[in-house]
């Protein structure tokens, strides 16, 4: 379903978000930005996210205002930007711990100022802790009777394993009008803790595939090359795939390997290239704006996303990733994970690997290396595939009705 126009009058939404772009191309994740803004149309969306160095407290970007609440001194305003989100800062460097409750109060502070301020008629947050234990705390603080709904984008379900915490995300979730995940998985994660399955919606993170990610037949696929991106943080598997090098590379010496992302185990991946002696055949590009991205994937004889299961029980979510990859017509490996189920048959339009073996792995590049033909076909079903299922378009028609939905019942009320 189309976003519709209706500017006579757009419901107002407060979203509440730790990961927001900094300023006009950045290269900090943007898919909070993109929903947003496509849904701005029919609804009068702000934005409320931390301040960073360099960013504007107050802003319009591309329809939205967008509000960044501070919460320490703006030079050391660090704890939610570049380098994996909040929970890989943390593991980077325990400094950051020392920032949660200031992060936990500035946020409180602002969001509490806006709902005695001004008027909203629903609450989006972005994963369930902290932005969804603020808005619920909000809520009880200021006793309004604004609706909340809480997406969670894995990290956040997945992570913060503790009983004390598990009873946390469990009491937001009892506090939301609805729940989305961006996964079939993690609806049933989210089952299995007790919650509703009527409350609980799937609807991933969508993707531009009719205007940015898209195939361009005039750019020649290369037929030397593997690409991995995404951030550079346990969950995402990279070590898997550079062990996997020195096997792949065996059989084809002339391979290379681009990476495209940044985060906290950048050095630690670059020392493990260097003990694997495969340095000279892996390319570290650092963070690459969206825009640049689907020339990458385009010239990709492959891309490989090795996702793992980390031993605090970290795993992908969604992997917004492999949608892109697919979009541009680029054949796909990733990890065996429950999340890939989504977006991969393994065979038809992509390849699945058993996940957190690197021979296997290696073994399943080389059939792929070895098949030209199989290639072409992943590639022209991987596009077919995504396209209807993970649009902007989509996904956005998607969220205007639950926003809809949730608003209409509370105005029956």
């Amino acid at each position: 379903m189309p976003v519709k126009d209706d500017s006579t009058h757009r419901p107002r939404v407060l979203v509440l978000t730790s990961t927001f772009p900094r300023w006009e191309n950045d290269t900090e994740p943007a898919f909070v930005f993109e929903l947003s803004r496509r849904l701005a149309p029919s609804f009068d969306v702000t934005v409320l996210s931390p301040r960073t160095p360099g960013s504007k407290r107050l802003e319009e970007m591309a329809g939205l205002r967008v509000i960044r609440f501070p919460y320490f001194f703006q030079r050391w305003e660090k704890l939610a930007m570049h380098g994996g989100g909040i929970l890989n800062k943390l593991k980077s460097n325990p400094f950051y711990y020392l920032m949660i409750p200031f992060f936990l109060l500035g946020q409180l502070r602002a969001v509490v100022g806006l709902l005695r301020s001004e008027r909203f008629d629903l609450i989006h947050a972005h994963w369930l802790i902290p932005q969804g234990f603020v808005a619920a705390l909000s809520l009880s603080i200021t006793r309004k009777k604004i609706p909340l709904l809480c997406t969670s984008h894995g990290g956040d379900l997945f992570a913060l394993k503790g009983k004390g915490l598990q009873r946390l995300k469990r009491w937001v979730m009892d506090k939301c009008a609805a729940l989305t995940v961006v996964s079939q998985a993690m609806k049933k994660t989210v089952v299995d803790m007790g919650v509703d399955p009527e409350k609980v919606e799937v609807i991933p993170m969508g993707v531009d595939l009719k205007g940015l990610f898209t195939p361009d037949p005039s750019v020649q696929r290369k037929t030397d090359e593997l690409l991995f991106v995404g951030r550079l943080v346990d969950v995402k598997g990279l070590e898997i795939l550079l062990e996997a090098m020195p096997k792949v590379l065996a059989k084809y010496p002339g391979m290379r390997l681009t990476i495209a992302g940044a985060g906290p185990l950048e050095r630690k991946l670059r020392e493990l290239a260097g003990e694997l002696n495969i340095t000279d055949k892996v390319d570290f590009l650092g963070m690459t704006p969206q825009d640049k991205l689907p020339d990458l994937y385009r010239r990709a004889t492959l891309s490989v996303f090795p996702f793992v299961v980390t031993k605090s029980g970290v795993q992908e979510g969604f992997g917004l990733v492999v949608v892109e990859a697919m979009g541009c017509a680029c054949p796909v490996i990733a990890g065996d994970l429950p999340a890939m189920n989504d977006t991969i048959k393994n065979g038809e339009n992509g390849l699945l690997a058993p996940s957190g073996k690197p021979q296997a792995l290696a073994e399943t590049i080389i059939k792929l290396l070895d098949d030209p033909e199989l290639r072409a076909r992943l590639a022209g079903e991987g596009r077919k595939s995504v396209v209807q299922k993970f649009d902007w378009e989509v996904i956005a028609g998607k969220y205007a009705e639950v926003y809809e939905k949730i608003i209409s019942m509370k105005q029956l009320e």
